[in-house]
């Protein structure tokens, strides 16, 4: 009789403690997409009439200019990420396996240090560097290396530079985690047992922090591909970054039902290339999202 009468109250103790998340999470996630694929499906008759249309996603695949600038916000997203997991695999393996003690706590504050200030602030800095006469340019002319300042802002290099600075830590952070759960008597073994240290890497170190691996990447190409600021800031005019096509259409167009299908189309690519990601990998989604 106990037990009948107990599982309905864990069960409504339980709802009620999920219910903050789930409201949370319908509200703030779930419906604003559905609502977002519906009204991308809208054709605008006149100001208060619509009919259902593919017809915006006809105008993306129409215009050079959308779809071009769709494929080069994946290229460069993937290319920031993988530039991201190159830098920050040593990074994250020095602070797990070689630092000890104070040193390990003041080189993860180091990391975290530059997220104390906004993205904004960041950006600007990197503005304040790269311009024409900021001081890099004027660095180099000073050591010899110029004739005069070069201006390094609005170029490809310069947007990659100010990505992979600005999601460093989301890789760092899950890297961090997977390598400290390596045993250390597994190297110290593979070495006597004579194997190198490239084929440690690739064969210890690298599948046991897959995971890790897996669910840095998912987080920095995630906030790469939604990155508005950085790109134009960095970028300029010129910096054909998908987001800024959503920017026009919704804010300096009005034009909701374009930039709800830029937008949803957006969502589309990130969950095809995670998708893909995954796959390649071999990594389970619940397993990564274990290490984020």
């Amino acid at each position: 009789m106990m037990i009948s009468t107990f599982a309905p109250r864990t069960m409504i103790a339980l709802m009620l403690l999920l219910a903050p998340a789930l409201i949370w999470l319908c509200g703030l996630i779930v419906l604003p997409h559905v609502e977002l694929a519906i009204l991308s499906l809208h054709a605008r008759v006149s100001p208060r009439v619509f009919e259902w249309s593919l017809a915006q996603y006809r105008t993306f695949l129409e215009e050079p200019l959308y779809w071009h600038t769709f494929v080069r916000t994946a290229v460069m997203s993937v290319a920031a990420t993988l530039l991201t997991l190159v830098i920050a695999f040593p990074v994250a393996w020095y602070i797990a396996k070689v630092a000890r003690g104070r040193a390990r706590s003041l080189l993860f504050v180091l990391c975290l240090m530059p997220f104390w200030v906004s993205e904004t602030v960041r950006t600007l800095g990197w503005m304040i560097l790269l311009r024409e006469s900021g001081v890099l340019p004027r660095l180099l002319v000073d050591l010899g290396i110029t004739a005069a300042p070069v201006e390094m802002l609005y170029r490809d290099a310069t947007i990659l530079v100010g990505l992979v600075y600005t999601s460093m830590l989301f890789m760092i952070v899950p890297l961090m985690h997977a390598l400290d759960t390596l045993d250390d008597s597994l190297i110290e073994a593979a070495y006597d047992l004579g194997g190198s240290g490239g084929s440690i890497l690739r064969q210890i170190v690298i599948p046991h922090a897959a995971p890790g691996i897996a669910a840095g990447a998912i987080v920095v190409f995630m906030l790469t591909l939604g990155n508005y600021l950085t790109p134009t800031l960095l970028g300029g005019k010129n910096s054909l970054w998908f987001t800024e096509q959503i920017y026009t259409q919704f804010i300096t167009r009005f034009n909701w039902e374009q930039g709800a299908a830029f937008g949803f189309l957006l969502l589309v690519l990130s969950t095809v290339i995670v998708w893909l990601g995954l796959r390649v990998t071999g990594q389970r989604f619940d397993d990564v999202m274990r290490r984020t």
